[in-house]
C-alpha cells in the first residue's frame, strides 16, 4: 500500500512538475526563495502592532520565534527519520523531470517551506482575523503557492508538501492557542 501511494506520488510530482515553462521558471524561483516574502513578514507584524501594541507584538514576536524554530526542528527530525530522498536526487527520475532549484538537498519528507509558510498563515490569520476577516484566506492561499512551488522547482513530490502544509496548519494553530493564553493572562 505504501508502495502503491508512492507512485502515486512520484506520477503527480512528474504531472505538476512538468506543467512548467521557462518563461515563468524566474518566477517560480522567486517565489521559492526565503527571503522573497520579508516585505509580506514586515505588513503583518506591522498589521499585529497597530491592532495589539508594541508590548504584545515584541510577545507574539518571541511566539514567532519558537514557533519556526519548533517547525524547523521537527521537519528536520522527520527528514532525517524517513530519509526520502528528494525527486531531483533520484537518478530514475532525472530525465523525466524539470530541475530548475540552485540546489536540491538530500531529503525532503516533509517540505520545510510547506511546513513554516503554513504554520505563519493560521497564526497570523487567526490573530488579525477579528480585524481582517478575510486575511486567513489570502495567506493559506499564499502558503499553498509557495508549497507548490517547491513541486515546480524540482525538490519536494506532492506528498513532502501537502504533509508540510499540514503540520505547518497544525503547529500555527497551537501557536496561536498559546499566544493568546499568553496575552490574556500577561497583557493588560
Amino acid at each position: 500500500m505504501i508502495e502503491q501511494l508512492l507512485q502515486y506520488d512520484t506520477s503527480l510530482f512528474l504531472f505538476l512538475n512538468n506543467l512548467g515553462s521557462p518563461t515563468w521558471d524566474w518566477l517560480w524561483l522567486l517565489i521559492t526563495n526565503k527571503l522573497t516574502f520579508i516585505p509580506l513578514y514586515a505588513l503583518l507584524l506591522f498589521l499585529l502592532y497597530k491592532k495589539y501594541g508594541w508590548k504584545t507584538l515584541l510577545i507574539l514576536v518571541v511566539i514567532v520565534a519558537l514557533m519556526i524554530t519548533f517547525t524547523d526542528q521537527i521537519t528536520n527530525m522527520f527528514k532525517r527519520g524517513f530519509e526520502r530522498t528528494r525527486p531531483c536526487g533520484e537518478d530514475a527520475l532525472v530525465n523525466q523531470m524539470r530541475f530548475i532549484a540552485v540546489r536540491c538537498g538530500k531529503y525532503g519528507f516533509f517540505s520545510g517551506h510547506a511546513a513554516n509558510s503554513m504554520a505563519a498563515a493560521i497564526f497570523s490569520g487567526l490573530l488579525l482575523r477579528p480585524f481582517y476577516k478575510n486575511l486567513i484566506f489570502l495567506l493559506i492561499f499564499w502558503s499553498v503557492i509557495v508549497g507548490f512551488s517547491r513541486i515546480y522547482v524540482g525538490v519536494h513530490y506532492p506528498l513532502d508538501v501537502i504533509c508540510g502544509m499540514t503540520f505547518g496548519a497544525v503547529s500555527g494553530f497551537l501557536f496561536y492557542k498559546l499566544a493568546t493564553y499568553i496575552i490574556k493572562r500577561y497583557v493588560k
